[in-house]
């Protein structure tokens, strides 16, 4: 796993560019607010540990201990009738406290009520497979094993879903480079054609901003696109770009480049 480093002494950052911004909380209110809530949460703390308790967004967000997961989502479907586990995954607080939090979220048609539960496991903890008690989460878990790490135990068939069985790393750990590492940008090049090709083919280039001026399709080059096959030389003229195909479509204004207008007025 990569190493944190501490970014608190750097130029502040935007949200969309910080990879470690947390968004601020939606208010909550008292579970008492609720009279379903308020008899649910009670039936659960008749039976489970509860860490705490609140209503956010028209749910109710319960934490509890991580050994009883698998008893609490049970508890759930057969004395509550949340019978539907819609999704399940994992949180990221590593550079925070060392920790994922793990939540289940839990909906019941007959109640039209949804419930989230909630958990901390330490960074390296396994949690109890829920797959026996909802099929629903089978992809889900094996996606936070292969995105996080995080293992299910007793889950069926613990690979990789989305990542190849062999690769390295973990893409939604915070710490994960966002256009790769090393690792990633050889992948390809050497499965298919060895190491010894790195020098003739190059490294993968995972940035998807990325405009390459030599490329084939030329979809990216707006202004600038020629048939397939053209060859590529440094004088290029603009070309216009058209919003329909050269027949148009029926009963619709032909729209181009030339004779639109770009409004650059945000508030107008």
């Amino acid at each position: 796993m990569r190493a944190y480093t501490p970014k608190d002494d750097v130029q502040a950052k935007a949200y969309y560019t910080d990879r470690y911004y947390v968004a601020p909380q939606v208010p909550k209110s008292d579970v008492a607010s609720d009279a379903v809530f308020a008899s649910d949460l009670e039936a659960i703390k008749a039976k489970f540990e509860v860490v705490d308790a609140y209503i956010q967004v028209g749910q109710m967000v319960v934490y509890i201990k991580p050994q009883d997961n698998y008893s609490v989502l049970e508890f759930l479907r057969d004395e509550l009738e949340y019978t539907q586990l819609s999704e399940l995954s994992a949180i990221d607080w590593i550079a925070k406290s060392n920790q994922f939090e793990i939540f289940y979220q839990m909906l019941s048609m007959k109640k039209r009520k949804r419930i989230r539960i909630k958990m901390f496991i330490e960074n390296g903890e396994a949690v109890n497979s829920v797959e026996k008690l909802f099929r629903s989460a089978d992809w889900s878990e094996r996606e936070m094993f292969d995105m996080f790490g995080i293992e299910a135990n007793g889950h069926p068939f613990m690979k990789r879903i989305l990542m190849p069985y062999d690769w390295q790393g973990f893409p939604l750990l915070k710490t994960y480079p966002l256009e790769g590492d090393e690792f990633a940008a050889w992948y390809e090049v050497d499965k298919i054609y060895g190491k010894e090709a790195r020098d003739v083919i190059g490294p993968e280039l995972r940035d998807t901003a990325r405009v390459d001026r030599y490329d084939s399709e030329r979809f990216a080059r707006l202004g600038f696109e020629v048939p397939k096959g053209t060859k590529i030389t440094d004088d290029m003229p603009r070309t216009e770009q058209n919003y329909q195909e050269d027949g148009g479509v029926f009963m619709i204004k032909k729209f181009d480049k030339e004779s639109s207008k770009v409004i650059d007025d945000p508030q107008r």
